[in-house]
């Protein structure tokens, strides 16, 4: 992945009649990354998208794209093409005429049009099917009509605004796969915009996680699973257990009534801490072996494991695993150090 800037957004705000729902965003998009805003509805991802794409105008704040102030350029003066998840195809005409409508405006030679048409056909895997109407497509068809619309021009960034919202979950999965292969193949930067954690740590190079109109965490799949910055991370990306907690010193953390060893440091002695737990990474063990224990008040079928509910005192612990225990069982639970995630308690002004 190229380390030069795409994409540079400064300052970015927005309002609309006098609420902002964009909150000074800044924000660098690499070249050749493939780059998700992912948050809950409302959180001002797909605004950033339009703002991006010139579809909205910040009410402050810069553009800059390869290092040129692009705020205020109309979309067709930006090498920026946008997929919404509403494909808005050409039903009047065939799968050929609505991916050749963008270079038939540019006036390209009829030749030169048909030569990279069949191309961007080869490319989303629809060779042969330059006749068919628009209506004869199956949903996971038509996503791909729109991608090779939007790639035929060649932009250098492609903005995807929940493009998989309308495919079924088996379609969703497998375009999920092909979306990434194909941003891999053609070397451009790919800006998504979901609502899926799980599509987002599927596809993405770099998630920027959003919520009421603010950053909330930038970072790898990896990192922001594992590493979350705040409670809403945490709980947004993946189940979580969350916990009141005490760092007494580095390395040193009390919880559930117990002292932990983990990784964490730089927090103040006796500093008062939220812990984060993934349900994956509490172990069931003897009762006798456990660093914690419990009773189990519910179990959930998922297909791939166990969900259970296990209570201790007060807390309710969420375990993942492939080993069931039934309800009414009392368990010992194991943490390793390296999953107990100490993060800092927000100050609520």
């Amino acid at each position: 992945m190229d380390k030069t800037h795409a994409i540079d957004l400064k300052k970015i705000s927005k309002e609309y009649d006098g609420i902002k729902v964009l909150d000074d965003i800044n924000l660098y998009i690499r070249k050749n990354e493939f780059l998700t805003l992912l948050g809950p509805s409302g959180c001002g991802k797909t605004t950033t998208l339009r703002i991006i794409g010139g579809f909205e105008q910040p009410t402050e704040g810069k553009v800059i794209f390869e290092g040129k102030d692009i705020t205020t350029a109309p979309p067709y003066e930006r090498q920026i093409n946008t997929v919404f998840q509403k494909y808005a195809l050409f039903p009047h005409v065939n799968v050929f005429d609505n991916i050749a409508f963008g270079l038939k405006i540019k006036k390209m030679e009829k030749d030169a049009i048909r030569t990279r048409v069949k191309e961007m056909l080869r490319l989303v895997n629809l060779k042969g099917f330059e006749n068919r109407s628009i209506d004869s497509l199956s949903g996971g068809q038509q996503q791909r009509v729109a991608i090779a619309r939007a790639l035929v021009n060649e932009p250098k960034v492609l903005l995807l605004d929940e493009p998989l919202g309308a495919l079924d979950l088996k379609l969703r999965k497998d375009m999920q796969t092909e979306l990434k292969n194909m941003q891999k193949r053609l070397g451009i930067t790919f800006v998504y915009v979901t609502h899926d954690q799980e599509e987002a740590l599927t596809m993405s190079d770099t998630i920027v996680v959003m919520d009421k109109g603010i950053i909330q965490q930038i970072g790898t799949p990896v990192d922001i699973y594992n590493e979350p910055k705040n409670a809403f991370v945490a709980k947004f990306i993946g189940e979580s257990n969350i916990v009141d907690g005490i760092m007494h010193e580095d390395f040193v953390v009390e919880f559930a009534g117990q002292i932990f060893k983990c990784v964490d440091k730089g927090f103040n002695k006796k500093e008062k801490i939220d812990v984060v737990i993934r349900p994956e990474d509490l172990e069931i063990v003897p009762l006798e072996e456990g660093l914690l224990s419990g009773i189990v008040v519910s179990v959930t079928f998922k297909g791939v494991h166990y969900e259970m509910i296990v209570k201790d005192g007060e807390a309710d612990w969420m375990i993942h695993s492939t080993i069931m225990k039934p309800v009414g069982t009392e368990i010992g639970m194991n943490i390793l150090p390296e999953n107990i995630h100490i993060m800092r308690k927000v100050i609520k002004e």
